[in-house]
């Protein structure tokens, strides 16, 4: 059985992880800022109190686990506004950049010591942080913080390497959670196909652009 620890697990593709893989037998600890009616119903441990952006709630995380083995580590916090060119509210693109872009970095870089070789760091990131597949503009401080988690995650591959520790960038899809007003695919087809992805890609694979489905994505 193998211990997974899920960000931004209340809800959404992170309580769907959640779920999913204590259904498969994992032990799981789910890291959120408050636990939901549906999180505490799954038997994981729940850490709350998890605010990524602060570097003493992920202290008091890494504390929580010390001295364990984490085979699966998932960064899946994260946060969307919807800025245009006439809308740069910067005080929430700046926020964008906190959570969705150096949130993964903290957790990550907290957590090594429980991270070992065959262990996996996955970042749950997006398209919409590709370069080359733009093509509507917009969405300035999402992309941008997108864009920015993807450079940190093929950093972060290169550097845990020689550790033996696989680093995955993972686009989950459109998916009908509250962040996205509910359109898109079902959070469980979404879950699926990320669980697939980790399971088939390994260190060959790592500091690599997938999505859910299996398509390499362009940076």
């Amino acid at each position: 059985m193998g211990n997974c620890l899920v960000t931004g697990a209340s809800r959404g593709i992170g309580l769907e992880l959640c779920r999913q893989l204590r259904a498969r037998g994992h032990a799981v600890t789910a890291a959120c800022r408050r636990a939901s009616t549906g999180l505490a119903a799954l038997g994981c441990r729940v850490v709350e109190g998890v605010e990524v952006t602060d570097d003493a709630a992920v202290g008091r995380l890494a504390a929580t686990i010390a001295g364990e083995r984490l085979d699966l580590l998932v960064n899946n916090a994260g946060i969307l506004s919807r800025e245009s060119l006439d809308d740069l509210d910067f005080a929430r693109m700046r926020q964008q950049f906190e959570v969705n872009a150096l949130g993964p970095l903290r957790v990550t870089r907290a957590l090594l010591p429980s991270l070992v070789g065959g262990s996996k760091v996955v970042i749950v990131t997006s398209r919409m942080g590709s370069i080359a597949d733009n093509g509507s503009g917009g969405y300035y401080g999402y992309r941008m913080s997108k864009a920015a988690v993807n450079a940190a995650g093929v950093s972060l591959a290169r550097d845990l390497a020689p550790r033996g520790i696989t680093v995955l960038l993972l686009h989950p899809g459109m998916v009908a959670t509250e962040m996205t007003g509910a359109s898109g695919i079902p959070v469980a087809e979404s879950v699926a196909g990320l669980l697939a992805r980790i399971d088939e890609l390994g260190q060959q694979a790592s500091g690599s652009f997938h999505h859910a489905n299996g398509d390499t994505l362009p940076w």
